[in-house]
């Protein structure tokens, strides 16, 4: 990226501000979202000025973002950079393609961190790109690994959704269990127990849509969560069992 390359964020939800803060000092960003009026720091503008620019990035829940397709392809110039964020690439992409215009480079983005475990800040975090076959990613990711210090990962779209199947799908499948147990709070626990209940509270404060995402969204998570279920159904019948 050049000096203070002009991007447009749609969509301030909490991973859109967590990005908003970090950008703006880099880029001269114009920010959109229908729910919020201001933001410190921030520009706000109508979604047409936002998406006019020569990068978009879409910050939005990967349920909606075949509507946000849509509503911006109007506005979309020739030869623009979209990015989304979203957590799966599959869906997420086809979706981009199908309804942007033709020419549109599409850069699918998947941050591996949110606003609890990016708290202390982005440094070292890892965030993973998936390019379209033909678009260049190496000016994001050189920014990202320079600017913001993130660890840059390259992959293709399916091999990054097979990945997060058990990365992300299963580990927030397990953490979301023992939050819904609402163990009590112990007073002396093993080293185990403690990652097991910090891999929970790392994602205690994620919205029901990004959980349903990840699940849902992912074309290889069913699979590995039957086969979860599976195996603890088993393991359950060999106690049994004695």
């Amino acid at each position: 990226m050049t000096d203070h390359p002009a991007v447009g964020l749609i969509g301030l939800g909490a991973f859109g501000r967590l990005a908003a803060s970090h950008l703006a000092p880099h880029l001269d960003l114009l920010a959109h979202d229908p729910a919020v009026t201001a933001l410190d720091g921030v520009t706000l503008v109508p979604l047409a000025e936002a998406a006019a620019r020569p990068v978009v990035i879409l910050a939005v829940p990967v349920q909606s973002l075949a509507d946000v397709c849509r509503g911006i392809a109007p506005y979309i110039q020739p030869g623009a950079l979209v990015m989304d964020v979203a957590s799966v690439k599959l869906e997420p992409m086809a979706a981009m393609r199908e309804a942007l215009p033709e020419g549109t480079r599409i850069l699918g983005t998947h941050p591996l961190f949110g606003p609890q475990s990016a708290a202390d800040g982005l440094e070292g975090q890892s965030i993973v790109l998936c390019p379209e076959p033909g678009v260049d990613p190496s000016c994001v990711a050189h920014f990202l690994r320079d600017d913001l210090r993130l660890d840059v990962h390259l992959s293709d779209a399916d091999t990054h959704d097979r990945t997060m199947a058990s990365v992300q799908a299963l580990t927030h499948l397990v953490s979301k269990v023992i939050t819904d147990l609402d163990l009590p709070t112990a007073p002396y626990t093993t080293r185990s127990y403690d990652l097991l209940t910090q891999a929970a509270e790392l994602v205690a404060g994620d919205s029901d849509a990004l959980f349903r995402a990840i699940e849902g969204h992912n074309p290889h998570a069913a699979d590995l969560r039957a086969r979860f279920f599976q195996a603890a159904r088993a393991l359950d019948a060999r106690l049994e069992q004695g």
